[in-house]
């Protein structure tokens, strides 16, 4: 019993109120959204759309979520995180009961691309408000638990979908919305407003703090601008680009070697099913090492998983090396957001976390697109190069840590990143 209360406080002991009502709220927002996942299928089966419109829809969707993570950061640093997320989500609910119940395909289109807008935007005030609360030193675990908790709402999600979409995609959309009022009902109940929780330190900056401090007219620029951040950035992008290609191009290496779909269904399945069970044991294993040190590791075990692939020929081997990189997955995911929390000014959290964020939608355009060409005319040798990819990606981490360690040094001596609300940090957990 003494060795489960102390698991249990290391995996999510500590944590503020707040906090929690914000896992909740994100848990029941992924749990639910599942319409998006079947909008191809809803837009040839139901609408009589053809693959290459259908497929022109969801790209639709996908460049609003572009867009979306920008304007997020941009309003929950201006309108605050509370009004952003109730903002996204109300909106959200409007626009997919009209998809609901929409027939002109150009309408389902516009729809559909100002869906990914509003269902992207809260992503930036999301981990902005999980900053704004959490203790420096017990962040590692929130981001942790909020990387649990995304992926634990997608397997439900997946679930959910399969099951509502052979009833009815009316039903399918309506339920969406419904699971999104939710969210938007326990943050307007339990989630206060966090970006006032935020003060920069009294007086100019000294000639030595950061350039993100010293800008006279902080804005998006500033991240964009930010040397330490975009070099923290472009290795993240990395590590993306890697991860994408369970969904992109693993498909069609899995096809080739004479594999079916309820074979690629198994592979992702297994991945998802260690991140649910396994991830709350990360915080124990990554808390006593360095940030940079853990994501190399990481970073090398999802190119090693991705490189065995050259000779993966059979089921087994691709089980294996889902293994592997799935665990450099969940390695990755507390540091990397814990860093970038690190990086960013307090008065510009939800900008660098929207321009963080852009890797993401990003990656999911260049692995697809680069990785059929690469798998197409070198075969199996495409993963050797994405395994090499990574492993400079791992070392990049190494070399980039300690001045982006100087650098985070630097930034906390000139700000106050600490809510000056004593009451919001008492540990319920």
């Amino acid at each position: 019993m003494h060795a489960l209360r102390r698991w249990w406080h290391d995996t999510a002991g500590g944590l503020p109120a707040t906090f929690w009502y914000l896992w909740a709220g994100l848990l029941i927002n992924r749990a639910g959204a599942f319409a998006m996942l079947f909008l191809s299928l809803y837009l040839t089966d139901v609408r009589g759309a053809s693959e290459g419109l259908a497929g022109t829809v969801v790209g639709a969707y996908g460049a609003g979520g572009a867009a979306g993570v920008l304007l997020g950061g941009v309003l929950a640093d201006r309108w605050g995180r509370r009004a952003t997320l109730l903002a996204a989500h109300l909106t959200t609910v409007g626009l997919m009961v009209t998809l609901a119940f929409t027939r002109p395909l150009l309408l389902i289109a516009v729809l559909s691309a100002l869906i990914g807008v509003v269902h992207s935007m809260p992503s930036p005030a999301f981990v902005a408000a999980i900053v704004d609360v959490v203790p420096a030193e017990r962040r590692s675990r929130a981001f942790n638990l909020q990387f649990w908790a995304f992926n634990l709402g997608m397997a439900v999600a997946s679930l959910l979908a399969g099951v509502l979409a052979e009833a009815s995609f009316t039903a399918l959309f309506l339920v969406d919305a419904g699971a999104t009022l939710t969210a938007a009902a326990v943050i307007a109940w339990k989630v206060p407003e966090t970006l006032r929780l935020t003060r920069p330190a009294a007086g100019p900056p000294p000639a030595t703090a950061p350039r993100s401090i010293r800008t006279r007219r902080p804005g998006l620029h500033t991240a964009l601008t930010d040397r330490t951040f975009l070099v923290f950035v472009g290795l993240t992008f990395v590590l993306a680009v890697l991860t994408m290609q369970t969904s992109t191009i693993m498909p069609l290496a899995m096809r080739a070697d004479g594999l079916g779909p309820s074979s690629y269904g198994l592979v992702v399945a297994l991945g998802g099913a260690l991140i649910v069970v396994g991830q709350l044991f990360v915080p124990r294993l990554i808390d006593r090492h360095r940030k940079d040190v853990v994501l190399a590791a990481s970073t090398a075990l999802l190119a090693l998983g991705f490189g065995a692939l050259a000779i993966a020929d059979e089921l087994a081997i691709y089980l294996g090396a889902a293994v592997v990189w799935t665990v450099g997955s969940m390695l990755a995911a507390p540091p990397n957001a814990q860093i970038n929390a690190d990086l960013a000014p307090p008065q510009l959290r939800a900008r660098y976390q929207s321009v963080f964020y852009l890797t993401f939608p990003a990656a999911a355009f260049v692995a697809p697109t680069l990785g059929g060409v690469s798998l197409q005319h070198l075969g199996d040798r495409h993963w050797l190069i994405v395994g090499g990819l990574g492993l400079l990606a791992a070392l990049g981490h190494l070399l980039a840590g300690p001045p982006r360690e100087r650098h985070v040094a630097a930034l906390r001596r000139v700000v106050d990143p600490e809510p000056t609300t004593p009451a919001d940090r008492v540990p319920t957990g």
